[in-house]
């Protein structure tokens, strides 16, 4: 690492102190005049050339509050935390039958949420508290899925999309959360049409079982997730959908991104169903999530694998953590508990038949000092490490970005935190291009060490990259999202090299096919590779460039020459102008539509009132 990296790096670490100084108030004040200028193009600032520079510099300074505490760990015998390559762009292409797709998520998308006898989940109850999701937004209809979903399909088959991966809400085909109470076949049927028209179209359903959206019944019965029974409730829906769909569907996900159900649903509060039980809650959930994940995979093993022949899996989501200096013990230590804290936590039992040693010993330590009597991380018995170990067919991945990261001690004293248990900083390199999401940087090398970590760590397991993409937060609608184009160009470059390096990478999944409902954001983040219009009811897909490009992608199978990928951003910008021209006159025509639908019949309403009003005053002058 360069030397002027290290000074921008120990900068902002040492700024990010100073800021804590400071009182709410001017940080609060300083964010919101840099959420201000962000919405204006660099050119409408040309009288303020100062400022945006002095902005970018607090929004490195406030980004960088993510502090946390890690587990210390001595650094991985086969994973090599000195070899970082940053090598050029790589032309060559992806094996035969390597597999293309896009995602979504059923509470995201379909809309529909009291529809057909569909009960109420988490989302649903949570998206409804007022001040949770931004603006007050809420999945009610979100894309209206549920009812466009041929319409979908066809531009998945325009894409030619190898596989698209979808989840199933558990309360749209068992509202209580209870197979033994009511099974809702309208909504089998819903899934049975979607996944019918999937493979008459020549794609392959990947199916995530849960994508976040418990059943609101059993949250308020049993706690959600802190409750074990939640192993078996869940067991019976996945054995449900085994049995309606295991004939057609032959890739299953069990849990997607279970960090962000443990730690930003039973943590931090940000997401359903909205507890902070800090320093115990997502532990828990977590121990009950690798329970039910294991449960389902050896109810499939046992009771269907034989008849039906297909894979059970987990889609784990973990940014790369780069130590900020790869010749300091101390921080490649750091960088590895941030790892082991975020996807080992999960895979490593799921792998290997227990938590990382690391995070035993950090909690372990953290709570004895806490004056706890045991640790805050729950214990698997014997019985239950030789079930878990090896319940993974396939493993989904999913990520975003990467994060610099170094040790930072917190004391005991300041309480318990999943944060502060793990002893490290967070930081980012201000160069690293952000399109708008304040979470999300475009760091395309770190997903090629994210791959290669798995390799080492994990035995080499079969990866299907499960979510991969990147947002933007815009006033104004552009469909020319050539920083999308250069996304996807520069990741899945590096899973190419990744695949040379000899990681097992059998699919990747653009996330998402289109725009939608993103969680306590609501809609003011955009990842679609298709625009739809959200004030329109009838929601409109127009597409984005990078539909183009990823479409050329698809069909090169990766990346065959240089003259040829060349050419796609400029072809991929010219077709994305007609769209522009569309999504500029869908305003009119909503006009319009209000006007045949609202004004006119209140028009003649009143017209007709006025009448009768008239009417009974000549009946009165006669009589």
């Amino acid at each position: 690492m360069s030397w002027m990296l290290h000074c921008v790096l120990f900068l902002t670490l040492a700024l990010n102190q100073l800021v804590t100084l400071l009182s709410i108030n001017q940080v609060q004040k300083l964010g919101d005049v840099s959420c201000i200028l962000e919405q204006f193009p660099a050119e409408t600032n040309a009288g303020l050339s100062s400022l945006p520079k002095i902005t970018m510099l607090w929004r490195c300074v406030l980004r960088c509050h993510v502090f946390a505490l890690l587990l210390c760990m001595s650094a991985s015998e086969d994973f090599d935390w000195t070899k970082n390559e940053k090598t050029s762009f790589h032309y060559g292409t992806f094996p035969t039958g390597f597999s293309w797709g896009a995602g979504s998520s059923a509470y995201q998308t379909e809309g529909a949420w009291n529809v057909d006898g569909k009960g109420i989940s988490i989302w649903d109850a949570f998206a409804h508290r007022k001040g949770k999701i931004f603006l007050n937004d809420t999945g009610d209809s979100s894309c209206e899925g549920y009812h466009k979903f041929k319409d979908d399909i066809n531009l998945m088959k325009d894409m030619k999309l190898n596989h698209y991966r979808f989840s199933i809400s558990w309360p749209r085909i068992l509202p209580s959360g209870l197979k033994s109470e009511h099974i809702n076949e309208k909504g089998i049927k819903y899934y049975d049409d979607l996944i019918n028209m999937l493979l008459d179209n020549k794609i392959t359903p990947i199916v995530t079982l849960y994508h976040w959206d418990l059943p609101q019944v059993l949250q308020e019965k049993y706690g959600g997730w802190q409750n074990a029974s939640m192993v078996n409730y869940f067991n019976d829906f996945a054995n449900l959908c085994f049995e309606r769909f295991g004939n057609r569907v032959k890739y299953w996900i069990t849990f997607n991104n279970p960090w962000s159900v443990a730690v930003e649903g039973y943590e931090t509060g940000e997401h359903a169903p909205g507890l902070k039980m800090k320093g115990t809650g997502a532990y828990k959930a977590a121990h009950h999530i690798i329970k039910a994940h294991a449960k389902v995979w050896h109810t499939y093993d046992m009771q269907w694998r034989s008849k039906q022949k297909g894979l059970v899996g987990i889609s784990l989501t973990a940014d790369w953590g780069e130590p900020v200096d790869i010749t300091n013990q101390r921080d490649i230590e750091a960088a590895e508990r941030y790892i082991q804290f975020y996807m080992g936590w999960f895979a490593t039992p799921i792998f290997h038949g227990d938590y990382p040693q690391v995070m035993k010993d950090y909690i372990g330590r953290k709570s004895g000092q806490q004056g706890l009597g045991a640790s805050r991380l729950p214990v698997f018995s014997p019985q239950e490490k030789s079930y878990i170990k090896g319940t993974c067919d396939f493993l989904g991945l999913g990520h975003f970005t990467t994060r610099y990261i170094t040790q930072k001690n917190y004391p005991s004293g300041l309480g318990d935190s999943y944060f502060a248990d793990r002893d490290l900083a967070e930081l980012v390199d201000p160069q690293w291009p952000d399109p708008g999401s304040e979470w999300l940087y475009s760091v395309p090398w770190g997903f090629r060490r994210m791959l290669n970590f798995v390799k080492t760590q994990y035995g080499n397991p079969m990866i299907y990259v499960t979510e991969n993409g990147v947002s933007e937060k815009m006033v104004c609608t552009d469909l020319c999202d050539d920083w999308r184009m250069q996304y996807f160009k520069d990741y899945i470059n590096e899973m190419l090299k990744a695949i040379k390096d000899g990681v097992n990478v059998k699919g990747y999944t653009a996330w998402s096919l289109l725009d939608n409902f993103e969680w306590d954001e609501g809609y003011s983040e955009r990842f679609g590779l298709y625009y739809v219009d959200f004030r329109n009811k009838n929601k409109p897909r127009y597409p984005k460039a990078s539909v183009q490009y990823y479409k050329r992608i698809i069909s090169s199978n990766g990346f065959p020459n240089q003259r040829e990928v060349e050419s796609w951003k400029r072809k991929a910008v010219e077709t994305c102008s007609s769209s522009n021209q569309l999504l500029a006159a869908d305003p009119l025509i909503g006009h319009m539509e209000m006007v045949t639908e609202i004004v006119v019949p209140t028009v003649c309403t009143l017209c007709i009132l006025l009448s009768a009003v008239f009417l009974m005053f000549l009946l009165r002058g006669r009589f």
